[in-house]
């Protein structure tokens, strides 16, 4: 059976949006293994699902036989890219920028096989060119191969400026910044190709523009489709926060929850971008109607949460949402906090401890849930928001279970 490329890979699984040249790219990647990257600001110690679409396109490329480079932004994140922001970034120190490299490098773990192999992973951060660079020499070197006028027309400045939100001239450097790296990767990796979200598009090629001038280099670029859900909603957000792709800050089993939840008119086109299904087992599974669809949603749960998590916390999560919603028991495996023993002896008012267990985001969100009739205490609808929680609602039990709805849920366990 014949290995399909690449691009006719990530084209029928919905991952294609832009390529500069598609023909000459396909050319290329018909040889031996060709370095690609995508760029990743230092933000946070973790990535979410927003940065999923990105993270299995790397994975698909190497799977391809070609090696990806994970670009860790070390220098650019003390800029801030604008793209689809409102405002700054806020600035973040040498030390938190390490300390989220490493975060991050764990998640990529997990998707990318990284060595010193030809298709092996490497991951790469722009500090180590970007923070050496003398500001005189770099402007006269490769700032005059950057025309203003075109740089105001990028998506991610224009739209700051039609709306009238500060943009400061840190920001505006972004772009500069973003094409240099692609050129510096040619030169130390032999990196031929940038891909990214849609968004990124002037960037990616404002850098294959500036390696053919001060290079002589042809590189390539192509872009993912922006990936909202089919509400309309921004991909990888819920009411209680970003879904994390480390354990710490999101559990398996809320993983999985969120993928199980996946919204009737998502299943098949997620299916594709975020799981390695079959194409054929796809089809099976995004045909099923009605209450036959939730299978669908099992499997994409169960294959998103193995790739992420692993084959056992992938299990795990499935059988707690077994057990929680088909049997009705308060199963083991749910996420968990602690409380101190001496403040449930106290009591805790029922909308705290609902925000504190993070099926709220804020107190008055809490409460409307409460009065609402949404929030469970041990299987028990909680009848008022002000209602102490206490030492009492253990019921000879080790923890005491809180639902906001029928599909999240949250153990409290004394310290």
């Amino acid at each position: 059976m014949t290995v399909p490329s690449f691009l006719e890979t990530i084209r029928e699984r919905g991952f294609l949006h832009q390529c500069t040249d598609a023909g000459g790219l396909g050319s290329l990647l018909q040889g031996p293994p060709v370095p690609a990257y995508i760029g990743f600001d230092c933000t946070a110690d973790s990535l979410h699902v927003g940065s999923l679409v990105s993270i299995m396109l790397l994975r698909h490329y190497q799977q391809a036989g070609h090696k990806p480079i994970v670009l860790m932004g070390g220098g650019t994140t003390k800029v801030g890219d604008p793209s689809g922001k409102e405002e700054a970034r806020p600035l973040l120190t040498d030390e938190q920028i390490a300390a989220n490299t490493a975060g991050i490098r764990r998640v990529f773990e997990k998707f990318l096989a990284f060595g010193d192999g030809p298709s092996d992973a490497v991951m790469a951060n722009n500090a180590d060119w970007l923070d050496g660079l003398s500001y005189i020499p770099f402007l006269r070197e490769y700032g005059r191969h950057f025309s203003v006028n075109r740089m105001l027309s990028m998506d991610s400045v224009r739209l700051r400026l039609d709306r009238q939100q500060p943009l400061s001239f840190l920001e505006f450097n972004y772009a500069v910044l973003q094409s240099y790296d692609f050129v510096e990767l040619a030169r130390r990796f032999g990196c031929r190709l940038q891909m990214g979200g849609s968004d990124q598009w002037g960037n990616i090629v404002s850098g294959i523009d500036l390696g053919r001038r001060v290079e002589g280099v042809e590189l390539f670029g192509l872009t993912t489709p922006l990936i909202e859900t089919a509400s309309g909603a921004k991909m990888g957000k819920t009411a209680s926060g970003a879904v994390w792709l480390n354990a710490e800050r999101v559990s398996p089993y809320d993983y999985w929850q969120f993928w199980r939840n996946t919204e009737d008119g998502d299943v098949g086109r997620f299916l594709r971008l975020f799981t390695e299904l079959p194409m054929d087992e796809i089809a099976r599974l995004e045909a099923l109607e009605g209450r036959e669809l939730n299978d669908a949603k099992k499997a994409l749960a169960d294959a998103a949460t193995e790739l992420c998590h692993g084959s056992d916390a992938a299990r795990q999560a499935a059988e707690t949402a077994r057990r929680t919603f088909e049997q009705g028991e308060s199963a083991e495996g749910l996420p968990e906090i602690t409380v101190p023993r001496a403040e449930l002896e106290a009591g805790i008012p029922a909308f705290a401890l609902f925000r504190q267990a993070g099926l709220a985001d804020t107190g008055g969100a809490a409460r409307r849930l409460i009065r609402g009739g949404g929030a469970r205490l041990n299987d028990t609808p909680v009848a008022s928001e002000d209602r102490l929680i206490g030492v009492a609602d253990l019921e000879g039990q080790d923890a005491i279970k809180l639902s906001a709805g029928r599909k999240r849920h949250v153990l409290v366990r004394a310290a």
